[in-house]
Order: structure tokens, then C-alpha cells, then sequence
């Protein structure tokens, strides 16, 4: 019990609970009331606070792109610290850690300190499938902008696709990236080079087989071309070659009269394509470096968050749980439809506190209610209360003893509800750490998205069904239908 006088919020709703359900018990015409109350009570506890809230600018998930210098790599190297520091706290929550991963993620943040001192660019060679990447490949390999041997590779070639490109681990370590196209940019490759560049890439975009085009031809493509990527690529990044031209057929006449064909193979015209490579190769080398060092920092935090979010989720789904059948129990002793809604919320608002505590959300006990509030209130915005009343009753309806035992309907009900919320708040608070907001405000439409796609993905039967059998085990009237202990799972 101990642990429960801890949570004001908690037993401060559910006593309010108690007490709407006593006017009901002792007046049955007053039941009517019960929706009555429980808005008044969430408008009392949260109102002027979301009014506050409101005043604020909408959140721009943009992220803006910092001007990229040494200050600014060292602002990254010390934030990949933090959250390595924060890993290390998580673990020490976890009885079987995983020493052998940090280890990594420390020995991978040293070797990117010392990348700056690389002489060596990385060239990568992307495009669609027969753009000319390999033959392109072969001949930059032997082109006299790329000597000496040490001041660039090729290190891989890859096919035009956004998500293999993403998942590229090489592609993350290249420097510079010669991306073919063979005539007027299609909607997936100006996407691509869209991603491309906004992951601080150099990008040289090269019209490739433009001997395919009549030379008045090719002038119009190659401005079409630099029209599409305006503001994207610069003018000076857009050029034309013909990695491999296809053969000519030449005729000559012999000294007798006779004539004879034969097939010629044209040389490839790559002059622009490696006069432009020799001058990104003087002139900014050191610049490519920090941002490949930039962007392979940028990617192992982002792994690192990955293990500190399942680790938290590891602690999170123990309170959500806990925090569900809490929820159940309460709604379950009211049998009230119209007040199982406010248990919930209730229950909610504790949830919000510990979930933050998990998440180091600094909120207030005001922010909490109105943030539960706000749940219960999109809940009913979204149809989710209605519909896990209807998904419910049927499968309880099988159970007879239980499904007419009271409040068995507006236990599960509370208890999928509190469930839905809780994983709701998971998403939301990730989003906002991932976005550095842990000390903004709550945004009502994100927090909607989360519990709509977190409602979504959780409505398939077998769930409901798991869920309705333990809320009979849990609210069954052979059993205590007070608040029930903690699932220790």
C-alpha cells in the first residue's frame, strides 16, 4: 500500500471516482451525471493548462541542418557521450546487460575522433538499373583526377533505391557520390537525391549516354536537368558524359572502288564529369571528410537511442501493465459506464508520471492530468472507447457468470484502454527525446497519431482475446475486485 500513497494523482482521481459512483449509488437518477462529472473534473484539473499549451507555436518536426563545422562535430561527439552515459544508467537498471555492445559504440566514437585525419575520399557510384555504373566504375578507377592512388576510391556502386541506400552502411562512409541518370529525372530519383544531399552527401549529378540524344538535343536535356534539382544540386554539379557510347558504323572506300563497314567503339567522353571530381578533390577534401564523420556520428547515436528505447521499454511495459489492471479493478467496482472512462484517465495520469520519470520528461503534476486528460478526451474523438466496448462484450458474452458480474465489460475495457494510452505515451515520448523537445509541450496532434497508429496495430483479435481472458481471471467475482496487486511481468 506504501507505494500507492506515493501517487497523488492516482488516489486523488480514483477517490473522485469513488465518490461520482457514491452519488449514483445513492441517487440512481443522478447517474446521467456521471459524464457531467468526469468532463468537469478533467476541465477543472487541466483546462487553463492546454489553454496555456494553445498560446504556443505548433511544432515544426523540420529538423534545421547546422552549419557544419569542427565546433559543430565536436558538439555531436559530445552529445554520442551523453547518450552513452545514458546507456550505461539503463543497463545498470537491467540485470543482464549488455557490456559487449557499449564496448562497441565506445570504441566506434573513437575511431570517428579520429577520422578527421583521413586523406583518402570514399567515391560512390549510384543509379538505376543500366545507367552505366560499372562501366563508369572501371574507368574513374584509371582516371588521372582520381590520382594519386591515395586521394580517392571507389569504394562501391549501388543501385538506385532509397531504402537500400538508407540501410547502406558503406554509403554512410562515402565521401563523395556520382549519382547517373540517362535523361530527365524521374519523381524517385529527384527524391533520392533529395535524401541524398540532406544527409550532407556531395553530390555530382552526371546525364549519362547523352550520345543516345541528337547534339542539339542534349543541351535542352542537361537544362531540364539543372531545372529540376534548382536549389537542390548546384549548376556546376550537373553534367553530361557518355560512359560508354554506343559503336558507329564507318564506311571506306578502297583504292579499287570497293567499299568496307566496320564498327567502331567511340572513347568515352567523361572530361566534365572528372574536371569537375579533380576540382570538389582540391578544394574541399577536408570538407567532405567532416561530413562523412558528421553523418557516421549522427548514425551511431541514432543506434545508440535504439538500445536506450528498448531498454526503457523493457521498464515501461511493467508499468503499463500494472498501471491497466489498476484501472480494470476501479472500473470494475464502479459499474457506472459513463465513469469507467474517468477511472481510466485517472490511472492515466500516474501512468504519465511514471512513463516520464522513465523517459526524463520533466513534467509537473498539472502536465501529467492534462496529458491524460487530453488521452481520454482523443480516445473519444477516435472512436476507441466505443470500439473496444463493442470488440469486448462479444467475446465476454461467452463467459455468462462473469459477463454478468457488474462491471466486467468496463473492466477489460479500462484495462485495453489504459494499455493502449500507455504505449500511446511510449511512441510520443521517444518522438519528442529523439527531437530534443523534453521540455516542450505537449502537442495534441502527435499525441492523436501515436494512439491512433498504436490503437491500429493492436486490434487484432487474438490480443483482445489474451486480454479478455485475464481480465476474467483478474475480476472474476470469486476474486477481490478491489484494486488488483501488480502483474509482476
Amino acid at each position: 500500500m506504501g507505494q500507492w500513497t506515493q501517487r497523488p494523482i492516482l488516489l486523488g482521481g480514483l477517490g473522485l471516482t469513488a465518490g461520482a459512483w457514491l452519488i449514483s449509488w445513492v441517487n440512481p437518477s443522478a447517474a446521467h451525471m456521471g459524464e457531467t462529472i468526469m468532463w468537469g473534473a478533467i476541465a477543472l484539473s487541466s483546462g487553463m493548462w492546454w489553454f496555456r499549451q494553445n498560446q504556443k507555436k505548433p511544432l515544426d518536426l523540420s529538423i534545421e541542418v547546422p552549419v557544419l563545422d569542427r565546433a559543430a562535430l565536436e558538439k555531436e561527439f559530445a552529445s554520442v557521450e551523453r547518450w552513452l552515459q545514458q546507456l550505461t544508467t539503463e543497463q545498470s537498471h537491467h540485470s543482464q546487460s549488455n557490456t559487449e555492445l557499449l564496448d562497441t559504440f565506445k570504441k566506434r566514437l573513437e575511431a570517428l575522433k579520429q577520422e578527421g585525419d583521413r586523406t583518402q575520399l570514399k567515391l560512390a557510384i549510384v543509379g538505376g538499373k543500366a545507367s552505366g555504373k560499372t562501366v563508369l566504375a572501371k574507368h574513374l578507377a584509371h582516371a588521372s583526377a582520381l590520382k594519386p592512388a591515395d586521394s580517392a576510391q571507389i569504394t562501391e556502386v549501388f543501385d538506385l533505391s532509397t531504402e537500400a541506400l538508407e540501410s547502406s552502411n558503406s554509403l554512410t562512409q562515402t565521401d563523395l557520390v556520382v549519382f547517373l541518370v540517362n535523361g530527365d529525372l524521374t519523381d524517385s530519383e529527384l527524391a533520392t537525391i533529395k535524401w541524398l544531399q540532406g544527409d550532407r552527401h556531395h553530390l555530382i549529378l552526371a546525364f549519362n549516354k547523352k550520345d543516345q540524344y541528337l547534339p542539339d538535343e542534349r543541351p535542352m536535356v542537361l537544362q531540364q536537368i539543372r531545372e529540376r534539382v534548382l536549389g537542390v544540386v548546384p549548376v556546376q554539379d550537373v553534367v553530361a558524359i557518355a560512359a560508354a557510347p554506343a559503336s558507329i558504323k564507318v564506311r571506306q572506300y578502297q583504292a579499287d572502288g570497293t567499299m568496307q563497314e566496320r564498327m567502331e567503339q567511340p572513347e568515352a567522353e567523361l572530361a566534365t564529369l572528372t574536371q569537375r571530381l579533380e576540382g570538389v578533390l582540391k578544394a574541399s577534401a577536408a570538407e567532405r571528410v567532416l561530413a562523412t564523420t558528421y553523418r557516421q556520428t549522427v548514425a551511431l547515436k541514432a543506434a545508440i537511442k535504439v538500445e536506450v528505447n528498448r531498454l526503457r521499454r523493457d521498464r515501461a511495459l511493467p508499468q503499463i501493465e500494472q498501471a491497466q489492471w489498476v484501472a480494470a479493478g476501479v472500473a470494475f467496482a464502479t459499474p457506472v459506464p459513463s465513469l469507467d472512462l474517468l477511472a481510466t484517465a485517472s490511472a492515466n495520469a500516474q501512468l504519465v508520471m511514471d512513463l516520464g520519470n522513465i523517459y526524463q520528461q520533466k513534467l509537473s503534476l498539472e502536465q501529467a492530468k492534462a496529458i491524460a486528460s487530453a488521452l481520454a478526451e482523443l480516445m473519444l474523438k477516435l472512436g476507441v472507447v466505443e470500439l473496444t466496448s463493442q470488440a469486448i462484450t462479444p467475446m465476454l458474452k461467452s463467459h455468462a457468470a462473469t459477463f454478468v458480474a457488474g462491471g466486467m465489460v468496463q473492466g477489460a475495457s479500462a484495462a485495453y484502454l489504459t494499455r493502449m494510452a500507455g504505449l500511446s505515451l511510449v511512441d510520443y515520448f521517444e518522438e519528442q527525446e529523439a527531437l530534443g523537445l523534453t521540455e516542450s509541450g505537449v502537442q495534441r496532434d502527435r499525441l492523436m497519431q501515436k494512439l491512433q497508429s498504436v490503437f491500429q496495430a493492436n486490434q487484432r483479435s487474438a490480443f483482445l482475446q489474451t486480454l479478455v481472458s485475464q481480465a476474467i481471471q483478474r475480476l472474476k467475482p470469486a476474486a477481490n475486485p478491489a484494486v488488483p496487486a501488480a502483474n509482476p511481468s
